[in-house]
């Protein structure tokens, strides 16, 4: 079983995305369970959204506390006490952030890559918006799901020009990566299996 935990802010999608990644893992006849922790509903607070992708039925139910993977939607939230706690060892973390890789890795003491997903959004969807952009390249660095899973879910869930902005932005998003990057280096939790 592989956790994720997704911070993010209000209005950024954080809830969606995680639902995202456990519908591309049913695409893809894997087991997935996604739900949210947030505080007061409001645009900017922090959320938390949970992610559990396995090959047979999950059992756990609680809040994924070590974490193989962490996306994080807000370089800001780097700063908040607490948001990557609990990274398993050689976990990695994707960051929406205009800062590179190489300054957050040095940063964060652990393998980081940046992207520039709000400044993507915003270009393609004219929306400041980072969840498709993050997933996409998520997707890619850990091949863990298809890029076709992910456009099959954003099919169910948009139409119209807001879908064909989203597959373009998936698609720009997954090209700034190193695609498989992150699936070598497989990390896992022995107590999760």
């Amino acid at each position: 079983m592989i956790e994720i935990r997704i911070h993010g802010r209000g209005g950024q999608g954080n809830v969606v995305a995680a639902y995202l990644v456990a519908m591309a893992a049913f695409e893809e006849g894997r087991y997935g369970q996604a739900f949210p922790n947030f505080g007061a509903e409001r645009r900017g607070a922090p959320v938390i959204a949970f992610v559990r992708i396995a090959d047979r039925p999950i059992q756990r139910h609680n809040q994924v506390r070590t974490p193989a993977f962490l996306i994080i939607q807000d370089q800001a939230l780097l700063q908040v006490p607490g948001v990557t706690d609990g990274l398993l060892p050689g976990g990695k973390i994707l960051v929406n952030s205009t800062l590179s890789s190489g300054e957050l890795s040095a940063q964060l003491k652990t393998d980081v890559i940046a992207l520039q997903a709000t400044a993507l959004a915003k270009k393609i969807l004219g929306r400041p918006v980072p969840n498709t952009a993050l997933l996409a390249a998520f997707f890619a660095l850990t091949d863990m799901l298809s890029q076709k899973s992910l456009a099959n879910v954003l099919e169910k869930r948009f139409k119209g020009d807001v879908l064909e902005k989203n597959l373009r932005l998936i698609q720009q998003a997954a090209e700034q990566v190193s695609v498989g990057l992150w699936k070598k280096e497989e990390v896992s939790d022995a107590a999760s299996a």
